[in-house]
């Protein structure tokens, strides 16, 4: 069989599946389960173009991981072919730990078990299906391999799946804030020390990226739309749990129902890998599917709220940089129980509160650094003449009240 094959993507071109072995993961069904997990969950309620997948953004990835790895080889830097197809792997599969909708259900379906501990499990099962094939992307990706500036270009601030997904979200949602220079940026790599840099000629390229990635947190990733719909979702499925466990006839289907009646840690995760397969089952669709029926449920706040998120009927916002004055919170939660009928103790269904923040850059830990033309090297922050690059590195935090409309 040809395994060279060439997919269109609308973001990068054509891009090319490198090696047989890359082929052999895309099409096991562990990969192929990432087309059922839109890469922005509930986003298309605010931009109806962002259905682009998980699928799509790990072919990306691993593209722009290709452009990269060619650079330095011209650049005189010695990478093996083993190398470059461990990184290439450990990039195209550093997302297949994503559960339905992703980060907005990473702590309400399964708590304290975070997306990448669930990559590396899934990965260490490829890497047993597939004969220990998978040992180096392992290490890649786990940031033990010694070469680091390999998982950098996995994991960092400045890595290839950042580059994607700002590109990507950006094309998807039509934002066009979110633009970047990927291919400039991905020239202008080098080494030093085994460490991964920018050449200073890219020092405009990633104030643009790092200015791009503060306006897409803004005008996408937290959009008030988005915050509300992830909040209702959250509450959904935080209701039918409570149900479950009071004895009530909840659907869920049967991967959901495994892991919602065990509730596994990661340590159960470790021991049995029925766990695994039953998270491995699991897609947006069978959230849907549950929403869908729920909306017939007995239990009003059940049947209410996934009525609501399937007619779009969401949730109100009030963003600001204080938190909301008590007096405000205690009016509309009496409208609220007024309107729907609801006793006070169920209020928490139907209004949220919390905060939100923006970290474009976090000058610390693992940092952008640029290789100036002496040959110093310097922090992206302290390299730049931009003050608005120094002021990336300031967390910006806003408070929010969601409530449902009265």
């Amino acid at each position: 069989m040809n395994k060279k094959k060439i997919i269109n993507d609308p973001v990068h071109g054509f891009i090319s599946i490198p090696t047989e072995l890359i082929f052999d993961l895309i099409e096991h069904p562990f990969f192929q389960r990432l087309r059922r997990i839109k890469q922005l969950g509930l986003s298309d309620l605010t931009y109806p173009g962002a259905l682009h997948t998980r699928f799509h953004h790990a072919l990306g990835a691993m593209h722009l991981m290709s452009l990269a790895l060619d650079t330095l080889r011209q650049k005189g830097f010695e990478i093996s072919d083993e190398e470059v197809e461990s990184a290439q792997i450990a990039i195209l599969l550093h997302d297949i730990g994503h559960g339905p909708f992703s980060h907005t259900l990473e702590f309400s379906l399964l708590k304290d078990i975070h997306h990448e501990h669930f990559s590396l499990m899934i990965m260490q099962e490829l890497n047993r299906i597939f004969g220990g094939k998978l040992q180096t992307a392992i290490e890649v990706f786990t940031d033990t391999y010694p070469r680091r500036f390999l998982h950098q270009l996995v994991s960092s601030q400045l890595d290839m799946d950042r580059m994607d997904y700002l590109l990507r979200d950006s094309f998807f949602t039509g934002v066009v804030e979110g633009k970047i220079g990927a291919d400039r940026i991905i020239k202008m790599l080098t080494l030093q020390d085994g460490a991964l840099l920018v050449e200073e000629k890219g020092i405009y390229s990633i104030e643009n990226f790092l200015t791009a990635r503060r306006l897409m947190y803004w005008q996408v990733y937290l959009h008030k739309t988005n915050i509300c719909a992830e909040q209702m979702l959250i509450k959904l499925l935080t209701r039918a749990k409570h149900l479950h466990k009071k004895g009530k006839d909840v659907f869920w289907g049967k991967g959901l129902e495994i892991l919602i009646d065990q509730n596994p840690t990661a340590q159960d995760f470790a021991k049995n890998t029925d766990y695994l397969y039953a998270f491995l089952s699991l897609d947006d669709y069978d959230i849907w599917a549950c929403i869908k029926t729920w909306q017939h449920h007995p239990d009003f706040i059940l049947s209410t709220l996934s009525k609501m998120l399937l007619e779009r009927k969401l949730f109100k916002l009030l963003l600001s940089a204080e938190p909301v004055s008590k007096a405000e919170i205690k009016e509309k939660k009496e409208k609220i129980i007024a309107h729907y009928g609801i006793k006070p103790k169920h209020i928490h269904y139907f209004m949220v509160s919390g905060t939100t923040s923006n970290e474009a850059y976090l000058a610390k830990g693992d940092k952008i650094n640029i290789l100036t033309r002496k040959g110093e090297v310097k922090d992206i922050a302290q390299a730049s003449d931009l003050p608005n690059i120094k002021a990336l590195r300031r967390i910006v935090k806003k408070y929010y009240l969601c409530w449902a409309n009265y």
